[in-house]
């Protein structure tokens, strides 16, 4: 589909959406407790609901009404392969749960998913001594378990995804596991996993994110988990406060570990009016212009779409450090960003792992999300003070993630 983003200010107040991250992880561990557990305001994101896909087709009973998720526990193997739909996460941690059963699943994709790199998956399982073979590096992955538990180490460099379905399966393995991590990025995620993990009653030990100890013949037990608020989402609308008008966003965590919740230091940076109250944050525009900022962005590398499109309202050259993380998203996410916002009229290079990117006036076109969501979310933010309309080829892209996300800018819009 194509949404046309018109220049309009911003004014209002909005719930933050669910936090897929969160939701993926809940609904997983869930799915391997003891008992009928409920998850509250799960959302209802494409990668949430191919969670729920995977999980049902693992034998799990789910239910779904009233904004709440009744999940009972206890997996079997799948009479077909499991499809991950486009999720990064769900497929890496998938594969963990996978490998934690007897008999060879296969596990799938579609889309953008079928082309990113899976050999840190394979690389990994069979460090833990699970069998698993990849297609080529890339999917269908083949595993079977058992997941004899033991030593192992693991590289961390190009993902904590992998290591986060490692640690989920780790207490039904044969055995205590004992993780060392080379070179963990996106340390904050893996705190989500171990965070969820002991509400639902297994710990972890973590040794400066460099060792994971998990004892076996611990087990989930069912709880009841309320979903927290997305800052990678409300990411997005924060920034369309500091630039085109005020914002309130509730139910944002400001204890989250979630590394997005970074995103109100480059605001502040920025020059933005930033006001914190509970869980709900409030954000708008000074009344100065907003000024270039420097962010390191290496451990919480989907705050580079908005940031963009903070960076392209503000007087000067802003730099935003961590383009290695961004090759393997759902697209070239460096090149699709230097795309899209120089169609918008703006100069952005880089210099060695640094985004450079020049403000200035933001000028009305048609560009694409390339099928990346954070693309098409920037790009309807950066029409907010464009010229003239902005055209956004495959914007629907947005449903993997905020399928509300038109909806609410719209609320707020004038």
């Amino acid at each position: 589909m194509q949404y046309v983003a018109h220049p309009s200010s911003v004014n209002g107040r909005l719930l933050a959406p669910a936090s897929k991250s969160a939701a993926q992880r809940a609904i997983a561990i869930a799915s391997l407790a003891e008992g009928t557990s409920v998850i509250v305001r799960p959302g209802s994101c494409d990668d949430v609901q191919a969670a729920v896909s995977v999980c049902k087709q693992l034998g799990v009973h789910i239910e779904e009404h009233d904004h709440q998720m009744h999940i009972t526990g206890g997996i079997r193997p799948p009479g077909n392969e499991l499809n991950c739909g486009e999720s990064g996460l769900g497929i890496r941690m998938f594969s963990g749960v996978a490998a934690t059963l007897n008999e060879e699943i296969v596990l799938t994709g579609k889309g953008s998913l079928m082309n990113r790199p899976m050999s840190m998956v394979e690389q990994s399982l069979l460090a833990m001594g699970v069998s698993c073979q990849t297609t080529g590096g890339r999917l269908p992955i083949f595993i079977k378990g058992p997941f004899p538990g033991g030593a192992a180490t693991i590289d961390g460099s190009q993902s904590s995804q992998v290591l986060t379905g490692i640690l989920i399966a780790s207490p039904m393995a044969n055995s205590d596991v004992v993780l060392s991590v080379n070179d963990l990025k996106s340390r904050e995620y893996v705190d989500i996993t171990t965070r969820i993990m002991k509400l639902f009653g297994v710990n972890v030990t973590n040794n400066n994110y460099k060792e994971f100890i998990i004892p076996s013949r611990q087990r989930y037990k069912a709880t009841q988990y309320r979903v927290e608020g997305d800052w990678s989402g409300a990411s997005f609308l924060l920034v369309a406060g500091a630039i085109a008008g005020q914002i309130s966003i509730e139910n944002l965590d400001l204890s989250s570990a979630q590394p997005d919740r970074k995103i109100m230091e480059a605001l502040q940076d920025a020059g933005a009016i930033c006001i914190t109250d509970n869980n709900t944050v409030e954000v708008k525009k000074g009344t100065t212009a907003l000024q270039a900022f420097s962010f390191d962005a290496t451990h919480c590398p989907d705050l580079f779409p908005p940031l963009a499109a903070l960076a392209a309202n503000c007087k000067g050259k802003s730099s935003i450090l961590g383009v290695s993380r961004l090759k393997s998203k759902e697209s070239d996410r460096a090149a699709t960003i230097m795309d899209t916002f120089g169609k918008l009229g703006l100069d952005i290079s880089l210099d060695r792992d640094a985004m450079i990117i020049s403000g200035g006036q933001i000028k009305g076109a048609d560009i694409h999300s390339h099928g990346d969501h954070r693309i098409a979310m920037a790009g309807a933010i950066a029409a907010l003070n464009a010229d003239r309309k902005v055209t956004i080829g495959h914007a629907d892209a947005v449903n993997k993630s905020y399928p509300e996300f038109y909806k609410d800018l719209e609320s707020i819009t004038s």
